[in-house]
C-alpha cells in the first residue's frame, strides 16, 4: 500500500480545508492526517491505493469551494499503517 505526504498552498486555511479535506479522504479509503502548517499551507499523509491517493490529489486541486488553491505538492512517504483519518492542530 503507498503512502504519499502532500503539500497544499494557496488560500487553504480559515476556509474548511481541513474539514473538506477529511471527507474526502474518508470517501475515497484513505487513512492518514490533515493539519495546518505556520506558513499557511496545508499538509497531509495520505495511506491507500495508488488510485485513491491519485483521486484525492486532483480533489486537492480544487479543494472546498471558499478555497483557492494554487499548489498540490506531493512526495512519496514511508508507509507507517495508520488508521483511520484524524483532524491534526
Amino acid at each position: 500500500m503507498p503512502a504519499a505526504a502532500l503539500q497544499i498552498t494557496g488560500r487553504v486555511q480559515g476556509v474548511g480545508f481541513r474539514a473538506w479535506f477529511a471527507r474526502e479522504a474518508a470517501r475515497h479509503g484513505l487513512c492518514g492526517w490533515v493539519r495546518n502548517e505556520v506558513d499557511g499551507s496545508v499538509g497531509a499523509l495520505v495511506e491507500g491505493s495508488q488510485a485513491s491517493i491519485d483521486a484525492m490529489v486532483e480533489a486537492c486541486r480544487d479543494g472546498p469551494p471558499a478555497a483557492h488553491v494554487t499548489h498540490v505538492e506531493v512526495t512519496p512517504a514511508t508507509l507507517q499503517g495508520l488508521r483511520g483519518f484524524q483532524i491534526a492542530c
